[in-house]
């Protein structure tokens, strides 16, 4: 890829993707809003707590690049904010919720894929969720994901995305137990949920005058 992102453009490009298919009632989002999205606990590898300024030179920073954009004015009291990842390469619906995912936790396997990307897009099986990987691997603008090496002790490999050159994310350990992705997902909803009721709230205080 010759359009490498850092850290913080890629939690803040991930976040834009996954609010805008998760939460599109909301979409585009004000900074606020997209700051509590990216320093949110779950669905994310690793945690951040970045700030206000952070979080802005980073939309700054995609924008120049063509992966983001922002509305002002009309009906907007504040500035909000929107990607532009699939037009930029041309993506689906299902090959931009893999490369969100990829892009939020770091490397997984195609079993973790299916499951974790399944808030944004119901995959039939794991040949469906290989078929876009390998179309996203691919892709006439170049790669955009690759497979890694098969770890010893693990029965599938990873595949990582490339937009950010070097992998990152937590080292792949062993494989995540059932019943703790059950909790995982439970505490995503909950987790989507609350940034639903502090949204609903913004715009009640913005209506009313008070924000």
């Amino acid at each position: 890829m010759d359009l490498l992102l850092d850290p913080v453009e890629l939690r803040v490009l991930g976040v834009l993707v996954e609010k805008d298919i998760t939460t599109p009632e909301y979409y585009p989002l004000t900074l606020n809003a997209l700051l509590n999205g990216c320093n949110q606990k779950s669905n994310r590898d690793p945690v951040e707590a970045y700030d206000e300024e952070t979080v802005a030179g980073a939309l700054d920073r995609l924008r120049a690049k063509g992966l983001a954009s922002v509305l002002t004015g009309g009906s907007n009291r504040v500035p909000k904010y929107s990607h532009r990842l699939q037009e930029k390469w041309n993506l689906g619906r299902r090959e931009t919720a893999l490369l969100c995912e990829l892009i939020l936790r770091g490397p997984q396997t195609t079993g973790e894929l299916r499951d974790r990307a399944g808030r944004m897009y119901r995959f039939s099986d794991l040949e469906e969720v290989e078929s876009c990987l390998r179309a996203l691997a691919e892709s006439p603008a170049g790669a955009l994901v690759e497979q890694l090496p098969r770890q010893p002790g693990r029965k599938e490999p990873r595949y990582r995305h490339l937009l950010g050159g070097e992998a990152h994310g937590t080292p792949a350990g062993e494989p995540v137990p059932a019943h703790r992705g059950g909790l995982e997902s439970r505490l995503a909803a909950l987790e989507e949920e609350l940034q639903r009721v502090r949204l609903q709230l913004d715009r009640v205080l913005r209506e009313l005058g008070l924000a």
